[in-house]
């Protein structure tokens, strides 16, 4: 693996390389110069990105043989990996979210084993607990409100433990482990009509498809009034290597503050496209807490940095990617002989 990869620079391992953030990821890394094995479960025909600078594999994380043997020879592992997807998919599949406690189990046993320096793991918003999102009116979420614990049930357990093992794997064995809770990351090139989509992805995908059709409506999942921020990837990503480079042991929120009801961002992804549409609203929908922002106040002060990207400005490649996925996979209109 070293042979081919050359021992020039800094050798990453990026776990979920084939899903979203991952891909984004992996081209970071590449441009600033480093060596990087990318990994995920899924074939590479399935990727959303393959960037072929990279040592592509596909393999299962989640078996303890896999981890140990593609975490030979790396200097650090970013896991980015795991069974997960918009509100639609953690609420109907909660087992599958938590068995990707063996991928992080798996990796960080790996990472002792093999003297890896430094380990990021993708934690979640979704750990914090629900009776302190039950307005859309919500108080921004700080650092030190994840306890009490009553995450997200499911998905956000299993994120919640992770962080904890992390912990304990710093504290018991020397691992430097960083930790972000990921705040609703959107952009191009991720899930956008597989049912893992989630809300901006969701919607793009519905205004482009009344769009296409010359529809006047699109559903909305929920009455519109419930609370979100929205990071761009670009800054999903920066967070992260910056996050991996320093010296902050706690976890740390990765979002903007950027607070906006699931309505108003229904509206603000039509006008990205030049329309506008009626809402029907679909109450009957998964639709998770009522409000959920993120407080930034830790983040600015160990990093002197923050998500910078305007929803606005971040939903306009998001909205064209999403469109032209859209067109594409439209039927091809059948024509009739003799017409």
């Amino acid at each position: 693996m070293s042979s081919l990869l050359g021992t020039d620079q800094p050798h990453a391992l990026v776990a979920g390389s084939g899903g979203f953030i991952g891909g984004h990821l992996v081209a970071r890394l590449l441009a600033e110069g480093q060596r990087v094995t990318a990994v995920d479960v899924k074939p590479l025909d399935r990727w959303y990105q393959l960037h072929p600078k990279a040592l592509n594999l596909s393999a299962d994380l989640a078996l303890r043989e896999a981890c140990q043997e593609v975490a030979d020879g790396v200097d650090e592992i970013y896991n980015l990996a795991a069974d997960m997807g918009g509100i639609g998919f953690i609420e109907n599949n909660k087992a599958a979210c938590m068995l990707s406690v063996l991928i992080n189990t798996h990796l960080l046993l790996a990472a002792r084993d093999r003297g890896v320096g430094r380990y990021f793991y993708a934690s979640s918003a979704c750990v914090y607990p629900a009776y302190r999102q039950g307005s859309a009116r919500v108080e921004a979420l700080c650092e030190d409100m994840a306890y009490p614990a009553e995450p997200e049930d499911g998905y956000g357990w299993e994120k919640l433990f992770a962080e904890r093992m992390g912990r304990h794997f710093a504290e018991d064995f020397g691992l430097t482990v960083r930790i972000a809770r990921f705040h609703n990351v959107y952009g191009p090139y991720g899930s956008w009509d597989d049912g893992r989509e989630k809300a901006p992805a969701a919607l793009c995908r519905k205004v482009a498809e009344a769009v296409r059709d010359g529809r006047e409506e699109i559903e909305v999942w929920g009455d519109g009034t419930r609370t979100r921020s929205f990071m761009y990837v670009d800054d999903c990503i920066e967070g992260i290597r910056r996050i991996m480079r320093s010296d902050v042991e706690q976890p740390l929120n990765l979002g903007t503050s950027e607070l906006i009801t699931v309505g108003d961002l229904a509206r603000l992804v039509a006008r990205t496209a030049g329309v506008r549409l009626r809402h029907r609203y679909d109450t009957a929908a998964p639709q998770g807490v009522h409000g959920r922002n993120s407080d930034n106040t830790l983040i600015r002060a160990a990093l002197g940095w923050a998500p910078v990207v305007p929803l606005a400005e971040g939903l306009r490649p998001t909205y064209a990617w999403i469109a032209a996925q859209v067109d594409a996979a439209a039927p091809v209109p059948s024509t009739t002989l003799g017409a």
